[in-house]
């Protein structure tokens, strides 16, 4: 459920018309509903309730410290990637003892700066990364608690460039190197051994590889505390998909059913750093038309947003269904919507039944929310757009649409030229 909907053939966003917000910002713009955000991060944490557990959102799905703080008001945590994503958490007031350090390459000034803040947990994912990572402590005077990522060779059904579990991608320490790394790391002095880590892939909508995953973590979870290590957390990740188009994601309670069947009776912390699952469907682009054209075989509609804003299509093929911001146009048409972009790929919709927009026409592209303004760029030197959060009957602009003069910041024309 989110909290897009029509009213007398107008979008709104909670209380707020879309139209209204486009008349004040101006477009493109992210839209984000505060509720949907809250509604979705409490399903999906209550569907644990008797389990302990941390949820911890995925940072790299929507990074607006705006998004941060009404999740850590609600009681989340974070998943971080970079040190980049740990000041935006940190700004935002999660708490460090509930921030987790991921990702297959961490640097030593990033490392530097999660130790100095007291994070939770590092989840490691290559030997010489312990390495390291045992070094900068002991330099800082510091105790590193980690788990030891797992890459437990499962196939998710996915786009191959979200699969992380298989051992063909980069991510994780292979399955029959486990126990062979935690020796080594039960060795270290400024290393705590605290869990056991495994994300197999994203936008999954089948709960067969969570819990085929979630056995095999077990298993070495056991193995680990016959040996004496006191290993308390089983970290299994993200990746539970959303409903784009006509998927039929699993909810929450089924989920947390399914993972509670399987690790009843050890005496464990779940840890869980979803994304997608709560921010997707939460946020929406919105964009103007601005021309139409047609060839002997094709129709386009161009508008205001491009691939910079919004690169999934382009990257994924993925999906994002077209609404118009008011339903006055009457008819249907088959036409691809695409961006200014000078890339073939610049596209959103291609052969898509939508409305026959015309120039000035506000089109909302849904379920944008993740992975959207987080993976924007400067292509074609277009400024990023605004990002505007609605709470009930009002909306802020929680981040300001960048101008072109912004965009020559720390670039400079050398005295040889």
């Amino acid at each position: 459920m989110h909290h897009f909907a029509y009213r007398d053939d107008e979008l709104y966003c909670e209380e707020v018309p879309v139209a209204h917000i486009a008349d004040q910002v101006g477009t493109p713009f992210y839209l984000y509903s505060h509720a949907t955000i809250t509604r979705h991060y409490h399903v999906f944490d209550g569907a644990f309730n008797g389990l302990e557990h941390l949820t911890c959102f995925s940072v790299k799905s929507n990074s607006n410290i705006a998004v941060l703080r009404a999740l850590a008001r609600e009681g989340a945590g974070a998943d971080i990637v970079s040190g980049g994503e740990l000041l935006r958490a940190l700004r935002a007031g999660i708490p460090a003892d509930k921030i987790v350090f991921s990702g297959v390459g961490k640097t030593p000034a990033d490392i530097e700066l999660a130790l100095q803040s007291d994070i939770f947990m590092f989840n490691v994912e290559s030997l010489q990364e312990l390495q390291v990572l045992s070094r900068i402590a002991g330099t800082k005077g510091k105790t590193a608690s980690i788990a030891v990522r797992i890459n437990p060779d499962i196939a998710a059904d996915t786009h191959p460039y979200i699969a992380t579990g298989m051992g063909e991608n980069k991510f994780g320490i292979p399955m029959r190197d486990a126990l062979h790394v935690y020796k080594i790391a039960d060795e270290l002095k400024h290393i705590e051994l605290s869990g056991i880590s495994c994300h197999i892939g994203s936008q999954l909508t089948d709960i067969h590889p969570f819990t085929k995953a979630l056995e095999s973590l077990q298993k070495i979870f056991r193995e680990l505390r016959e040996m004496g290590m006191e290993i308390r957390n089983l970290n299994l990740g993200g990746g539970l998909g959303i409903t784009y188009d006509e998927e039929n994601p699993p909810h929450p309670n089924e989920y947390a059913r399914a993972l509670k069947e399987i690790i009843e009776g050890d005496s464990i912390t779940l840890i869980l750093e979803p994304g997608r699952v709560i921010i997707g469907n939460a946020g929406i682009l919105v964009t103007r038309a601005l021309y139409t054209k047609s060839t002997s075989n094709k129709r386009f509609i161009i508008v205001d947003a491009a691939m910079n804003d919004l690169i999934r299509p382009a990257l994924y093929n993925s999906f994002h269904a077209v609404q118009p911001v008011k339903r006055t146009l009457s008819g249907m048409i088959k036409a691809d919507l695409v961006g200014p972009v000078c890339e073939t790929g610049d596209f959103f919709a291609r052969d898509r039944t939508m409305p026959p927009f015309e120039p000035g026409d506000l089109v909302a592209l849904m379920s944008a929310g993740a992975y959207g303004f987080s993976m924007a760029s400067n292509y074609n030197s277009r400024p990023r757009p605004a990002e505007v959060m609605v709470k009930g009957g009002q909306f802020s602009i929680i981040r300001e649409r960048e101008i072109p003069e912004e965009l020559l910041k720390g670039e400079s024309v050398p005295a040889f030229l």
